[in-house]
């Protein structure tokens, strides 16, 4: 039985990066031989067992056959005969595809070294063309990457549109879609991971909501950019430098899916975009299992961020209806990630990518100010339920009144 460490452990060590989980190739055993030493299958497709200390996976090396189309049409061979250069053939990319044995000596049979240096995202085989979720986890690298100056080979980026124009994209489910989604999101540089998929033509399978808004144009007053598609992955960006939250970037994403759906002779204005977006964003929940958090902000941000925008114009009535209708009283974290994607979508614009947005934190201000107001310090002696809302209602707007005439902006 030989023993290797592989995939990203490996990749990451020889980049001088910190290895999060180590993942081990088996060569030489069978299931039965590493159960009567411990370990623990958990394996649903292949034999994959839990070491019995370190509770690390440990994988018998394999080979694989297609036999029908997507990502779950194949058979395994994990025969004792199977060699590590034959497991490795099977990955998805070349810097995925190198090996290290116990004595420290790296196997890297299809020049992941070589690929590493050149900071290159290059497939180990053409049999890289029968999963597509390696389409997605390309995508992901290229995102996860792109700080260390890594690109997708030219030929590796043929095969992912090749794979779109045959259909085997189509076969991606929502839920395999999502988790390599919401792995992005979390990452760094999450808005490459949707430009690599719009490149290979893959966006239109994943998520065809945003793909809808390239080339759709917006007041180039407002928007230098133009182009709807372009604004969002800026907004993206823009949003993944304020907060290392999903539901914040999720949101930032979504927030102006309604403005694929603007009629022709409107544009390019985009009148009642934000009640579009939030229906739009509500069916997308129904076909991906986004978590609440990620959906309930993406819709306060998409039917609310043009209120914040106009900050400095609403009326003291106006702002305490964002503050109820986006639950900021009982949810004041919340309303605080709100307030980074109008932030990020502020800033996601050709030559403003570093401008001030002060209209967050009048609205933060705002609502500190009302936030304080209690209704035991009320007098509401002999006072039912609804009078005593009415009362704490008027309080409030009282105090947002002093607010919008005494506010002075940071200097």
């Amino acid at each position: 039985m030989e023993v290797y460490l592989v995939g990203g452990a490996v990749r990451d060590e020889l980049l001088g990066l910190p290895v999060e989980e180590q993942d081990w190739c088996i060569v030489g055993a069978t299931p039965a031989e590493l159960e009567a030493l411990g370990y623990r299958p958990v394996g649903k497709d292949f034999p994959v067992f839990l070491h019995p200390d370190t509770r690390e996976e440990y994988a018998l090396a394999r080979t694989e056959r297609k036999t029908s189309s997507g990502y779950h049409g194949f058979t395994f061979n994990t025969s004792t005969e199977v060699t590590i250069e034959e497991d490795l053939k099977r990955r998805d990319l070349t810097i995925n595809a190198i090996a290290k044995n116990i004595d420290g000596e790296i196997i890297d049979p299809y020049k992941g070294l070589d690929d590493l240096n050149n900071k290159i995202l290059r497939h180990v085989s053409i049999a890289f063309t029968e999963d597509p979720v390696r389409i997605l986890r390309v995508a992901r690298f290229a995102a996860h990457f792109a700080a260390h100056r890594f690109t997708i080979a030219d030929e590796t980026l043929q095969l992912m549109r090749e794979m779109v124009i045959n259909g085997e994209a189509d076969t991606l489910a929502p839920e395999r879609v999502w988790r390599e989604t919401e792995k992005a999101l979390n990452g760094e540089n999450p808005h490459i991971f949707f430009q690599t998929l719009k490149d290979c033509g893959a966006l239109t399978n994943t998520f065809p909501e945003l793909d809808g808004l390239y080339g759709i144009p917006q007041p180039k007053k407002w928007h230098p950019e133009i182009d709807c598609g372009l604004h969002t992955l800026m907004v993206l960006e823009q949003a993944a430098m304020l907060s290392h939250e999903v539901d914040v970037r999720f949101a930032a994403l979504v927030h102006d899916l309604g403005k694929a759906t603007t009629q022709k002779d409107k544009l390019p204005h985009h009148t009642g975009h934000e009640k579009r977006s939030k229906k739009i964003i509500e069916k997308l929940s129904k076909r991906m299992p986004i978590p609440k958090a990620c959906l309930q902000l993406g819709q306060i941000a998409a039917q609310f961020h043009t209120y914040c925008h106009k900050a400095f114009e609403l009326r003291p009535t106006t702002i305490l209806k964002v503050l109820d209708r986006t639950d900021a009283f009982r949810r004041p974290q919340r309303f605080e990630k709100f307030l980074l994607v109008c932030e990020a979508d502020a800033r996601g614009r050709t030559g403003l990518e570093n401008r001030d947005y002060p209209q967050a934190d009048y609205l933060r201000q705002a609502f500190r100010i009302v936030q304080k107001m209690q209704v035991n310090k009320l007098n509401i002696k002999n006072l039912d339920g609804a009078a005593i809302g009415k009362k704490l209602r008027a309080s409030r707007l009282d105090a947002l009144k002093h607010f919008k005439t005494s506010y002075e902006p940071p200097k």
